[in-house]
């Protein structure tokens, strides 16, 4: 049996379609997954393809009006405050305070003034931070949630989203992982159980559609 229609059959694979009021969630985008020689990079350029395909979201997001905001790892010298996640996960190192590979990539997407960048020090945006009241005051009901890495923090804002009461919609085009097995494996699960799961092309036709008429404001 098909792996769709077998996991429809088992009760999921329902669809959550969005809300009135969208926002971009663009997951840790930075040089840790892009430089050569960072241990969280990739030789594929999935990271990269998926970096571009996050730059084209999030410019038509600014120009339909759709609030863009950010997320990045931020922890302090010697991972005092990753617990056991710096454990688990050694290489979160390379997001210690000062080092570079923390940083947006030169080629975007990079915050403008204004936009909101949430510093996290676990894999989901939402867990200790202000994400869920920022998009609340906003008074957003449809996060497109999208990033490094698949698997992991984009997995687990994805899934918090829910959660905390959205809709959230993962841009499949514009997330990244090491391998594609997995990438793909992740899709599947969230557009399973915690999320819509679309398409670069059909995100960008939703924000079109969203912006103001400038012939008839």
């Amino acid at each position: 049996m098909d792996r769709v229609a077998d996991s429809a059959g088992a009760g999921f694979q329902g669809h959550l379609g969005p809300g009135v009021s969208p926002a971009v969630v663009v997951v840790d985008v930075c040089r840790a997954y892009l430089d050569p020689g960072s241990p969280l990079s990739d030789s594929s350029g999935r990271f990269e393809s998926a970096r571009a395909s996050a730059v084209r979201v999030v410019d038509a997001a600014r120009a339909a009006g759709v609030p863009v905001l950010f997320t990045r790892v931020v922890l302090q010298p010697g991972l005092a405050d990753a617990g056991f996640f710096a454990k688990k996960v050694p290489s979160l190192e390379v997001f210690e305070v000062g080092n570079p590979l923390g940083e947006h990539p030169e080629a975007g997407p990079v915050p403008l003034r204004g936009e909101s960048v949430v510093h996290k020090q676990y894999a989901s945006g939402f867990f200790g931070t202000s994400l869920a009241s920022t998009l609340n005051a906003l008074g957003v009901d449809t996060p497109y949630v999208f990033g490094f890495s698949t698997s992991g923090c984009v997995r687990a804002t994805a899934l918090d989203a829910l959660q905390h009461g959205f809709r959230p919609q993962v841009v499949a085009q514009a997330c990244g992982d090491r391998e594609a097995a997995t990438h793909e494996q992740n899709l599947f699960d969230l557009n399973a159980k915690y999320a819509d799961v679309i398409t670069e092309a059909e995100t960008l036709s939703r924000f079109a559609a969203h912006a103001p008429n400038q012939e008839n404001p």
